[in-house]
């Protein structure tokens, strides 16, 4: 437990600039680096110093209000940033802005599968090799090492995942 010179201390040494792990080390006393992280998240003390300032003040001058239905929030003593009241407010707002999220604003990037040569599309990650788990299977165990996969092989494979993928549509859906 935090006391409130300490409370006071990693307030002001937060808003310099210092880190997590320069705060605890200046304070000692056994505060860990998690308490002071668990300390700055609950009080807007995340990013940044410049950022850092702006979220502090806004946080301290503005009760928080659910980001959907606008409700005031009741945080408990020992939880986190709260944005929605419940479930189904967090629900709505995510449905209703799904790329509001730093990992869905990543550029989509064009990639051929290895496996069945097929153009697929990964979020911000240009390093994937395969389109789907069942091509890397197929690649990983399926084939044969030595041999070099020819054009005719080539259409066998899209010709089997076509079939597929007519028995069942792949339908890709962020989930919150």
């Amino acid at each position: 437990m935090l006391t409130d010179e300490q409370k006071k201390r990693i307030t002001e040494m937060r808003l310099e600039g210092m880190g997590y792990q320069a705060i605890a080390n200046a304070l000692g006393d056994g505060v860990s680096k998690g308490n002071i992280r668990y300390f700055c998240k609950t009080r807007g003390l995340v990013g940044t110093p410049d950022l850092i300032a702006l979220n502090y003040d806004t946080h301290r001058e503005n009760p928080k209000f659910c980001k959907q239905c606008g409700t005031r929030l009741i945080r408990n003593r020992h939880s986190g940033v709260k944005l929605f009241c419940n479930d189904k407010c967090r629900r709505e707002w995510w449905k209703a802005n799904p790329n509001d999220n730093e990992a869905t604003r990543k550029t989509p990037i064009e990639l051929t599968c290895e496996y069945c040569h097929e153009k697929f599309i990964s979020y911000g990650n240009p390093n994937r090799k395969y389109c789907s788990h069942d091509c890397y299977i197929k690649q990983r165990f399926w084939t044969d090492p030595d041999a070099k996969v020819t054009a005719s092989e080539i259409k066998k494979r899209q010709a089997a995942k076509a079939k597929t993928n007519e028995a069942k549509e792949i339908v890709m859906k962020r989930i919150s």
